[in-house]
């Protein structure tokens, strides 16, 4: 059993490709190979310097991933360049022992350090409240999508976030290309 005080969180390197896709089918189910898929192209906009890629490495391999990747908040100012954590995913046999917990917090101190003044998420708000995120509406954040169910939008202020960052969350143009924003509804 994989312990979190027994994982490290690093960057993803490339002999990591193959491992963190299979841990992301296999945490996501039915819809691993969607997320899957699009990790891999998340990986030409972190290779440019738009994201980050972090892993969990346990003794046994790869256990987690979480994907940051770079947004624009439509601000009544101007654009500000801010932060998507999508996805974040632990393999089934290591989850319930703080690994996705302390990827996030790892996620969250590179992002402060890298001087990201918010850090935007689509999730489950049980989960997520507990790790330091609010909901986005109620501190004047748009979601990009009318699908994204209002409790599921949202943020985490940096230290560099500034009053007037208010606005739209503009998701990257792969999040649309991959239709992974928002829920679509099956029966219309």
């Amino acid at each position: 059993m994989t312990q979190q005080r027994q994982v490290q969180h690093r960057p993803e390197r490339a002999e990591d490709r193959l491992a963190v896709r299979e841990v992301h089918l296999r945490a996501f189910g039915d819809h691993g190979p969607l997320v899957a898929d699009l990790v891999d192209d998340l990986r030409a906009r972190v290779g440019a310097g738009r994201g980050t890629s972090l892993v969990a490495q346990a003794a046994d391999g790869v256990v987690g991933h979480v994907g940051l990747t770079d947004a624009l908040l439509d601000a009544p100012r101007r654009l500000v360049t801010v932060s998507v954590l999508s996805p974040l995913a632990v393999l089934p046999a290591a989850q319930r022992r703080g690994v996705g917990r302390a990827l996030v917090a790892a996620a969250l101190r590179h992002e402060s350090a890298r001087g990201v003044p918010l850090v935007f998420l689509e999730g489950d708000p049980g989960y997520y409240s507990r790790l330091g995120f609010e909901p986005g509406a109620p501190r004047g954040f748009r979601k990009p999508s009318l699908r994204i169910p209002d409790a599921a939008f949202q943020v985490f202020p940096l230290p560099a976030h500034e009053p007037w960052m208010t606005g739209t969350l503009v998701y990257p143009d792969v999040f649309w290309r991959h239709d992974a924003v928002g829920l679509r509804d099956p029966g219309a």
